[in-house]
């Protein structure tokens, strides 16, 4: 059991809290409110900056010495934060060079959060101050659980583009490449008179000529930076706070957020945690969550995560903030907890009053506690009292594993490419949501990762895949796993140039096939396929070199060639899908290829949600009913949300949740 649950003696249960929003009055009907619903930890601090450091090298933490003992009286737990997200007016005041540059040249001011440049030095500085103070002030107090650092890096500064940055930008591109030779090689300068002479020749890329391109891999290597310097802001503090306290360390994650690698800062936490907010307008909302939650999971390398940040209901940055109807946050967080989340915490505690997010929804609503929302949000903490226990397990392994690589997305999500129809995201989730129907469990790998012990691969767009990824499928599926492989994936090696041979190139050789030429389809066009329907978005002129052709394309400058194949290769199989298919054809080459990898989805009726947690002593089935409609499911077990009896087979009503206890 990760240390936080251990001390809290359950799943965690709370959120973000913002005394310094509200009068000293209104503290103590907080910590009552809270024991009332059942909070059990609270993160302080996020954006105190400054409150807590109103100039520089100045420090106030009275009234944050005050808070944390009352929290602690009334058994409520910290999650302290460095409160170094959002510096205050000040530093940008004294520190101008710090201020961040758009692409354009334009210098961002204060005035909205998060208004500095990761490379800054004297940010750097002043946040490692800050969090020296605050651990050498707090660490010993027996309300702090767990350290929280920054928030949600990169989320409102992803980049800057001013000279600092572009100072360590050479720098990094130095002890990567070592030589302007090798640089030049990788960056393939000789296209267009691009070739470095000198190091300060080097920019960022920024804005170029009109209607231009920038070098692909230059671009590439511009996110790689860029990522790497959120980490070295955080490594930063971490190192402050692992000197003076034994409390793990965190940060916040935003679940798919394109900006900051998180396989590789992920190594850097002792918990994993993530914000993730629902899109109301988004129709396979409860897919995307259960998708994250997924994610979160192999993150922590299947250990327990902790769900940071969610919304009781609407949130204020969405065109049209609609409201959750009934028992959708009861699902929502079930959701997390089912995929190995050991808690449920929100933005924020108590709706604010003033501020950009004044219409963000709350554990306590504007409308206080004579409200629908305030009456879920009791309930809810007494379901997660009675779900204790679960603190601690973990998800029952995974068969299937799907490739993702954010270096892959950066290098995707650049211009001049065959078809601006073509989204990684969207092929990720269709084919996430073909396991999720059919509750089937997957884990995300990153580059490197164990391929040992699953049954299926599934590559949706890896379009970047490096010679070491390459062996190791072609390992995976010679050593009898099975592998699904979609258009576009494989095209490029890790500076972002072409595989040669024919595509699929990192993976011709596994599935047997070559494809000549990509011929993407127009807008809202379709191609008949021999078998599995038809297919948009995307056609390729390709032949089998040993794989067995499933269907072809009818139509066309494409007619005859081959569409979807499946190759033996070693002792496994790989298939190869080169077009965009439809719900119904999609389904069907999942039947099949489900059933060459041996894996059974389990049978529940559509749009109930089964996950199965396991511990020392005890496994717990989480059933969500997602659908309008009672499901009777053939489960035993004690519902620990019903009556605590015992029975073979349960009925959750539509829209509920049951959770069935069985010894290990």
């Amino acid at each position: 059991m990760n240390t936080v649950t251990g001390h809290i003696g359950g799943l965690a249960y709370g959120g973000d809290y913002n005394p310094e929003q509200w009068d000293r009055e209104v503290w103590l009907e907080d910590v009552a409110l809270m024991r009332e619903a059942g909070v059990n930890l609270v993160t302080v601090g996020v954006f105190s900056w400054a409150l807590l450091e109103p100039s520089a090298g100045v420090y106030q933490f009275d009234w944050l010495d005050e808070i944390v003992d009352l929290l602690h009286a009334n058994g409520i737990a910290v999650d302290l934060a460095t409160s170094t997200a959002s510096p205050p007016p000040w530093f940008t005041i004294n520190n101008p060079q710090a201020r961040l540059v758009d692409a354009f040249g334009s210098v961002r001011v204060h005035g909205g959060r998060q208004a500095f440049c990761p490379s800054s030095p004297e940010y750097r500085a002043a946040s490692v101050a800050m969090a020296s103070e605050m651990v050498r002030r707090y660490a010993g107090h027996p309300a702090v659980v767990m350290w929280h650092i920054n928030n949600e890096y990169g989320c409102q500064n992803f980049e800057c583009f001013c000279p600092q940055s572009a100072a360590s930008f050479r720098v990094w591109l130095g002890a990567k490449y070592g030589t302007l030779e090798e640089l030049n090689r990788c960056w393939g300068t000789n296209f267009w008179s691009q070739r470095y002479g000198q190091w300060d020749q080097i920019l960022p890329p920024s804005a170029v000529s009109y209607n231009s391109f920038i070098n692909p891999t230059q671009q590439l290597d511009w996110k790689r930076f860029t990522s790497s310097e959120f980490e070295a802001c955080y490594l930063g503090e971490a190192a402050e706070l692992r000197a003076h306290a034994r409390q793990p360390v965190t940060t916040n994650f935003m679940s798919f957020f394109e900006h900051v690698d998180y396989f590789a800062f992920a190594e850097h936490v002792d918990i994993v945690s993530n914000d993730d907010y629902l899109l109301s307008e988004n129709v396979n909302s409860t897919h995307y969550t259960a998708m994250t939650a997924d994610l979160m999971r192999s993150l922590a390398k299947g250990k327990p995560w902790l769900l940071m940040e969610h919304s009781t209901s609407a949130v204020n940055w969405q065109n049209r903030n609609q409201a959750k109807g009934p028992g959708e946050m009861r699902r929502n967080s079930l959701q997390h907890i089912a995929r190995g989340s050991d808690g449920a915490l929100f933005f924020q505690w108590r709706a604010s009053k003033a501020g950009a997010e004044k219409y963000h929804s709350a554990l306590l609503p504007h409308a206080g506690t004579n409200s629908t929302r305030w009456r879920e949000v009791v309930e809810f903490g007494a379901n997660l009292k009675a779900l204790a226990a679960v603190a601690g397990s973990t998800v029952a392994p995974a068969s299937t594993a799907i490739l993702y690589d954010w270096n892959s997305v950066w290098a995707l999500n650049q211009k001049a490419h065959p078809s601006v129809d073509y989204s990684v995201m969207d092929q990720v989730q269709r084919w996430h949501h073909e396991m999720y129907r059919r509750n089937v469990g997957v884990d995300f790998l990153g580059p490197g990762a164990d391929l040992a012990g699953y049954k299926l691969l599934l590559i949706p767009g890896l379009y970047l895949v490096d010679q070491a990824t390459s062996d190791a499928v072609a390992e995976f599926v010679r050593g009898g796993g099975t592998v699904l492989v979609s258009y576009f994936s494989g095209t490029v090696d890790e500076n972002d140039h072409i595989w040669l041979g024919g595509y699929p190139g990192a993976f011709r050789e596994v599935l047997g096939v070559t494809v000549e030429e990509f011929s993407p389809l127009p807008v809202d066009g379709a191609i008949e396929l021999t078998e599995f329907g038809s297919g948009t978005i995307w056609s390729e002129t390709a032949r089998a070199d040993s794989a067995e052709v499933l269907a072809q394309y009818v139509g066309g400058n494409v007619t005859g060639s081959v569409a979807l194949t499946c190759n033996s290769f070693g002792a496994g199989k790989a298939y190869y899908v080169g077009t965009e298919l439809g719900d119904t054809g999609r389904g069907e080459l999942f039947d099949r290829v489900l059933g060459t990898a041996g894996i059974v989805s389990a049978e529940v009726a559509d749009g109930v949600e089964v996950v199965v947690r396991r511990g020392e002593t005890a496994s717990w089935t989480f059933v969500i009913n997602h659908s309008d409609a009672a499901a009777k499911v053939s489960l035993p077990g004690r519902d620990l949300l019903g009556d605590g009896s015992i029975h073979d087979s349960f009925v959750v009503p539509a829209g509920g949740v049951s959770v069935l206890e069985n010894p290990a």
